[in-house]
């Protein structure tokens, strides 16, 4: 299979993050990347390739044009007020989205676009989001040169990150960037099978026929991002029907979570897509930090067999996973199972 992955990724390493009562260390950090590099470049059916440059259009088609300036210059703006803490920008006042307005100065749109305190944005967060959303389109243009299925080694993550709104360590939503660069070429299915749900994929396309979004995670009444997942959010307008949360609750094993997979990719085939895009997250691990499933490393070898099944050129977009101890050794598993090896 063909790896896209630069060593950019790196470049962003915010130390702590801010939870409810104080600062805390920051899970999403680079040897995450590492560990997963360990346990699949040893392959020889594996090929790891750097990410083709690209233009902003295709990120300006999936993001709002007031954000993408905002993301990149607002560290420089942030430092140059007097912060540049090595902790990184966080807001301390939040937007009610109800109202209309917004500052012109760009340190104090941090608000208006973030919507918690757990995502700083460091000097260089804005270039690396952006190289790791050029992986993602370097294996959409894979796809349609004809492979098979083509795994985009993201970081950070990006489905939690909307059209103007960031959050959840994700900044720009490479997997929706893909998504939607691939649906020029026909109907694409995103699946996401993060611990967490994919929100802002979700908005994205909660609107769009070209897009369907399917995501199975941890019940938003008690898990992050507690605002987005639930079963009632089907679409609306050309998109409704096309939408489909699968919301979980605590010790879901893998008999249970194959239940609930086959009848997703059920769904999705009902849709004809002619490529899909999936969202991997690992933390359905049971040694996952951030989650509470069942899921043991040899499951998502079954996972990446069932998935294979959808018979369609697949991208699969790297999320979360934050055991470094488990992390390489269940994408490994579920790469093999999405070629069959």
């Amino acid at each position: 299979m063909k790896i896209v992955y630069t060593e950019k990724h790196s470049r962003h390493h915010p130390p702590s993050q801010f939870l409810g009562n104080g600062m805390y260390p920051y899970p999403e950090i680079p040897d995450r990347l590492e560990a997963i590099l360990l346990s699949i470049w040893g392959s020889d059916r594996n090929e790891i390739l750097p990410p083709n440059a690209y233009s902003m259009d295709p990120i300006a088609e999936v993001h709002d044009e007031g954000y993408l300036q905002y993301l990149e210059g607002v560290h420089k703006a942030w430092a140059q007020a007097g912060g540049g803490s090595d902790a990184g920008l966080i807001p301390d006042t939040f937007a009610m989205r109800t109202l209309n307005g917004r500052p012109e100065d760009l340190v104090h749109q941090a608000g208006y676009y973030c919507f918690e305190t757990q995502t700083p944005v460091m000097e260089q967060t804005f270039e690396v989001a952006r190289e790791a959303s050029f992986c993602a389109l370097t294996g959409s243009d894979l796809l349609l040169s004809g492979e098979p299925s083509v795994y985009a080694l993201c970081r950070p993550p990006g489905h939690h990150a909307g059209r103007d709104v960031y959050g959840g360590y994700c900044y720009l939503n490479h997997a929706a960037i893909a998504a939607r660069y691939l649906s020029s070429e026909g109907r694409v299915a995103v699946l996401d099978i993060d611990y967490h749900h994919g929100n802002g994929t979700q908005s994205i396309f909660y609107d769009s026929n070209a897009v369907m979004f399917v995501s199975i995670h941890a019940d938003p009444n008690r898990k992050y991002p507690f605002f987005s997942g639930f079963e009632d959010e089907k679409g609306e307008g050309p998109g409704l029907g096309n939408n489909l949360n699968v919301p979980l609750g605590p010790d879901v094993n893998e008999a249970e979570y194959l239940s609930v997979l086959d009848s997703a990719i059920d769904r999705i085939q009902t849709f004809d897509p002619a490529f899909s895009v999936i969202s991997l997250g690992v933390d359905t691990h049971r040694n996952d930090p951030l989650g509470d499933f069942d899921i043991e490393v040899s499951s998502f070898g079954e996972f990446g067999k069932r998935l294979r099944g959808l018979a369609v050129p697949t991208l699969i977009v790297q999320e979360g996973g934050y055991d470094l101890l488990s992390l390489g050794a269940c994408v490994a598993g579920f790469l093999n199972g999405i070629e069959g090896s």
